[in-house]
C-alpha cells in the first residue's frame, strides 16, 4: 500500500478513476487500485465514503475553475484578456479535448441530484463569469448572459463530441469557433 500524508495527494488519482469510470462505476476496489491505498486508509481520509470522495472531487474542481477561469473573468481589467485566457486555461484543462468534464459526467448520471448544487453551480458561475467579462467589452446583460451560456455550452458540447467520436481535435477547433463570438473591442 500507499503511503499518504494528506486527503489532496490522493485527489488527482480519484479524479481520473470518476472521470474514467462515473460515480456508479467507480467502485471502492477500484478507488484503492487506482489511489494505492487500501479501504482502511480510504476510509480514515474520508469518512463518509465514496460520496465524500466525489465531494471532495468536486470542490478540488471548483477550486480550480474559480482560481483558473471564473475569477480571472471577473477581475481581470482587460475583459479581452480574460476571455482569451479562458479559453487557453480550458483548453489545458481538459488536454485540448483529451479528457471529459466529470462535473458534466455527474450531470448526465443518476448522481447527479446528489450533487445538484454543486453541479450546477459549477455551470451557473462558468456562465456568470463569462456575462460579466462580455458586459464589461460593451454587451447588454441579456445578450452577455445569452452568449455566456452558449459559449459554456458549447465548451461542454464538443467535449462530449470530441469523446463520442474519438476525435480531440474537434474540441480544440470549436474553442476558435466559440471564441470568434466574442465582440472583441
Amino acid at each position: 500500500m500507499k503511503t499518504v500524508r494528506e486527503r489532496a495527494d490522493i485527489l488527482p488519482a480519484l479524479t481520473e478513476v470518476f472521470r474514467s469510470h462515473g460515480y456508479e462505476g467507480a467502485s471502492l476496489a477500484l478507488i484503492g487500485q487506482q489511489t494505492g491505498l487500501g479501504k482502511g486508509s480510504l476510509y480514515n481520509f474520508f469518512p463518509g465514503g465514496k460520496e465524500e470522495m466525489a465531494a471532495a472531487v468536486l470542490d478540488h474542481i471548483d477550486g480550480w475553475f474559480r482560481t483558473h477561469v471564473f475569477e480571472p473573468l471577473r477581475t481581470t481589467a482587460d475583459p479581452e484578456a480574460a476571455i482569451a485566457a479562458m479559453f487557453e486555461a480550458t483548453d489545458r484543462y481538459f488536454h485540448s479535448g483529451g479528457r471529459v468534464c466529470i462535473v458534466g459526467v455527474f450531470a448526465l448520471s443518476d448522481v447527479r441530484d446528489r450533487f445538484a448544487e454543486r453541479i450546477n453551480g459549477y455551470f451557473a458561475e462558468w456562465r456568470d463569469a463569462l456575462a460579466q467579462a462580455l458586459q464589461r467589452l460593451g454587451k447588454d446583460p441579456d445578450s452577455a448572459g445569452e452568449l455566456a451560456e452558449d459559449i459554456v455550452a458549447g465548451i461542454q458540447g464538443a467535449l462530449v463530441t470530441a469523446r463520442a467520436l474519438g476525435n480531440p481535435s474537434l474540441f480544440g477547433r470549436r474553442l476558435v469557433r466559440l471564441k470568434a463570438l466574442i465582440p472583441l473591442r
